[in-house]
């Protein structure tokens, strides 16, 4: 297994706040006009499972396999070549000040893990980007 951890990231709202959205992909409806349409399509969605298309992969989901109230959130992939967990950790520093890591663990085979290292940094990075600036006090 290969992990890839985000950085430390800043949200200025509360965990509880956070987690809310976070857990529950049914939210997505909410922001799924600011996910860029030209890599990721074809989004379906309930509470606890979420899949996509990405292009050139094809279709991706993630199911929600344990969640920690205001502390983390773990994921799982299906449809995949192979195995990928993800979860994401909270912790409330202060009101408002709710701290963000993401962590992909991946069953990579060398000639895998070659291929997707850089896009795989890079995708934690720009997802735990994104969660940052999601209006979490007007979704949740």
């Amino acid at each position: 297994m290969t992990d890839f951890v985000s950085d430390v990231k800043t949200i200025p709202h509360n965990s509880s706040d956070v987690f809310t959205v976070l857990s529950d992909f049914s939210k997505l409806e909410l922001i799924k006009d600011r996910i860029p349409d030209d890599k990721i399509s074809d989004f379906s969605f309930d509470r606890d499972r979420c899949s996509f298309n990405v292009n050139p992969m094809g279709e991706v989901t993630f199911v929600v396999v344990e969640r920690e109230p205001h502390k983390l959130i773990k994921f799982k992939s299906e449809n995949l070549p192979f195995e990928i967990f993800l979860w994401v950790q909270l912790v409330e520093k202060a009101e408002k000040d709710t701290k963000l890591r993401i962590t992909v663990r991946a069953d990579l085979n060398p000639f895998l893990k070659s291929m997707m290292y850089k896009p795989l940094c890079d995708a934690v990075d720009k997802i735990s980007d994104v969660l940052t600036q999601i209006p979490y006090d007007e979704i949740a």
